[in-house]
Parts: C-alpha cells; sequence; structure tokens
C-alpha cells in the first residue's frame, strides 16, 4: 500500500502536510473524504478532520505538524528546522502566524466573494465531499459545507464592518512578504522551513488558489504568488536566486524583521486575549482531569470566544487551544538570541504569554495537560 495523505485540495490544514511530503520527495497518493475509506479514518482518528496521512503500514497521523514531526524523525530529506537559534525562533512564529494568524483573511476572501469564487467553490468541495452527487444532493451538500464555514468566518472576526480593515492588512503583509521573496526563494533563504510549510496552508488553498484572491495576489505580489508554485514543486525552483543555503549567519534581513514587526502588530492582541480568556476559563474548571479538554463533545476545537481591539476595531473571535500547543513548541525551541530577536522586533510577549495549564495531544485530540507549578 502507497502512503496516503487524506485531505481536500482546498483545506488549508492540507496544504501544509501536502506541500512538507512533496518537498522530501515522499511517495504518497492523496485521498479525499468522498472515497469509500474515509469513515474507517474518521472512526480510528476519533473525528472528522483534515489532514490525515496514512502510512502504508496503516499507521495514521493526523494534523500537518504532527505529520512533519513522524517524517523529521524517520528522517527528512531536508529538515524543517533551522539549526541556528534566530532562524529557529522565527520558523516557530511563522509556525503559529502562518496557520492561525491569517485565517482572517482566508475565510473573508473564501466567502465574501461569492460573483467570483461560488462556482469554482462548489465543483471543489462537491468532487471532495461527494463525487458523482447529483444535483440535488450536490447543492444540499455544498450547502451544508458552505454554511458551516461561513459560520466560521464570522468565528474568526470577519464581518461586513471589518472587512476593510482585513483586506488592508492583508495587502500590507502581502506587500511585505512579496518585498522579501523578491530577494530570497523561501523565508529563511534557499529552503522551506517550519515557518514556509505554515505559510503555504492559507496562501495557497485560499488565497492563492480560489479565483478572487489569486487573481489579487497574481496583480499585486508576483513573488508570493511565485514562491507558492514553488512550495509545491519537489524541485528548489530557484529562478536564479544563488543557492539552497539559509540566509548565512543566521541573519535577519530587514525585510525579514518588517515581516516580524507586522505579526506583532497583527496578531499578539489577539493571542493575549486567548491567552487571558483560556486562564480565566481554567480557573473556572480547577477539577478538570489532566489528559481532558473539558468540552461537552471532544471533539470540539473552541473553548469559547475572547474580545480584543484589532485595527481600530472591537472583535470577537474563536478561542482555540490548538493555538497554546503550536505557542508552547515556539517557547521550547528559544534560546537567548532567540529571545533577544523577539524583543526586537516586538515580538517579546510571545517567550512569556502562556496558558496555566500546557495543551498536549493525545490521541489526535488536544488536551489540557497538569497545572504547572
Amino acid at each position: 500500500m502507497t502512503a496516503k495523505l487524506w485531505g481536500m485540495p482546498g483545506s488549508l490544514y492540507t496544504a501544509r502536510a501536502r506541500s512538507y511530503l512533496i518537498k522530501q520527495h515522499f511517495a504518497f497518493e492523496e485521498a479525499i473524504p468522498g472515497d469509500p475509506g474515509w469513515p474507517e479514518v474518521t472512526k480510528a482518528v476519533g473525528r472528522w478532520i483534515i489532514p490525515v496521512l496514512q502510512l502504508a503500514d496503516g499507521t495514521l497521523i493526523q494534523d500537518g505538524v504532527a505529520i512533519i514531526d513522524h517524517i523529521e524523525v524517520q528522517g527528512a530529506r531536508r529538515s524543517a528546522y533551522p539549526a541556528t537559534p534566530r532562524h529557529r525562533a522565527i520558523a516557530h512564529v511563522f509556525e503559529l502566524y502562518g496557520g492561525e494568524g491569517l485565517l482572517r483573511p482566508a475565510m473573508h476572501y473564501r466567502w465574501n466573494f461569492d460573483d467570483a469564487n461560488l462556482d469554482f467553490l462548489r465543483t471543489d468541495f462537491v468532487r471532495a465531499l461527494f463525487p458523482g452527487a447529483t444535483p440535488e444532493v450536490e447543492a444540499a451538500v455544498f450547502d451544508n459545507a458552505s454554511g458551516r464555514m461561513r459560520r466560521a468566518r464570522d468565528g474568526f472576526g470577519v464581518s461586513p464592518e471589518t472587512a476593510g480593515a482585513v483586506e488592508a492588512s492583508y495587502h500590507r503583509f502581502l506587500a511585505l512578504l512579496d518585498a522579501h521573496l523578491a530577494k530570497h526563494p523561501y523565508l529563511l533563504g534557499g529552503a522551506p522551513t517550519l515557518g514556509d510549510y505554515a505559510l503555504i496552508g492559507p496562501l495557497f488553498a485560499h488565497l492563492g488558489r480560489d479565483p478572487y484572491p489569486l487573481a489579487e495576489m497574481q496583480r499585486r505580489a508576483y513573488h508570493v504568488w511565485r514562491w507558492v508554485e514553488r512550495m509545491n514543486r519537489p524541485q528548489a525552483l530557484l529562478d536564479g536566486y544563488p543557492s539552497e543555503a539559509l540566509i548565512a549567519d543566521d541573519g535577519v534581513p530587514e525585510t525579514l524583521a518588517a515581516l516580524l514587526r507586522f505579526v506583532a502588530e497583527d496578531y499578539l492582541p489577539e493571542l493575549a486575549a486567548h491567552v487571558a480568556f483560556a486562564n480565566d476559563w481554567l480557573a473556572e474548571r480547577p477539577a478538570l482531569a489532566p489528559g481532558t479538554n473539558g468540552l461537552d463533545s471532544p471533539g470540539a476545537r473552541a473553548i469559547g470566544k475572547a474580545r480584543f481591539d484589532w485595527h481600530g476595531h472591537s472583535i470577537e473571535t474563536l478561542v482555540m487551544p490548538y493555538r497554546f500547543w503550536l505557542l508552547d513548541r515556539l517557547q521550547a525551541a528559544l534560546t537567548p538570541e532567540g529571545k533577544a530577536l523577539l524583543e526586537e522586533t516586538g515580538l517579546g510577549a510571545l517567550a512569556t504569554l502562556r496558558t496555566n495549564r500546557p495543551v498536549e495531544r493525545v490521541d489526535n485530540l488536544e488536551v489540557w495537560g497538569a497545572a504547572s507549578n
């Protein structure tokens, strides 16, 4: 049996795993939830969630980060983890921001431009979820899927009132990333790392593939669009850049420092509000057993909503413990050099923001660990 990556073409989190496997020259086939084997996979995983990597021996690995780490342990063709302290800190910052901080523009540009996107999305979703459906079933499948995703869009702080701010923020991010990628083929130089694999999720699946945002990216940010192509090819595709080496001497060029400062402005207020909410939530549940998540539906991803100020708006977004797990990973990777870089770029709080209990992943669920001393 060849390894299978269960996911969807338009799935943000599938895009991370797919890109990594491609770059590792890992032999796999893609499988969709509409395939006959999917019910058994969801039963084994414990919830309907993608991506899932099914290895040749039948082993199932759920979550893009977990898939990357499994291959890294087995022996990656080229590690996603930089060896130097400042680059490793940066990789983890974008591992967090790429998969979580860009959800607002990803959901806005997918679900708020129906004139350009809707026909494409309807076909794309139904082909993955229920290939061969009759027109009546197709309509029901898409209405259910799109309705759920539009509710999720609202849960990430996207509304008619915030739409302008979402677009302005995304355009700034695109401009900064484009300026950096004009000089470097990947985030840290000549090869992709954790940060690239996180960023490719939203920047391919939603923003570099759906019709409206794809045209926006091609028009505004050629180098980002070309990086999206590069991240989905097994070759380095250096396009005339000098080498596959990372930036020398653990260096941080100004274009990269500018991106870090943007992350501090765009994402720190949300993350700080979520940590504060989670600590209040935990304080109300002193008897919560380690290894559980305290939710009526263990497969749910959010524990509530937190409010914070973002680019002139007071918004409320879903608090998902998965983000705290990524934050824990970032903090575990920090050295004095990494902490100093975060301080220099306005991200110093990432070294100290933490929930009173760590988040762990056990049996494909995010659960709370024992209280820290």
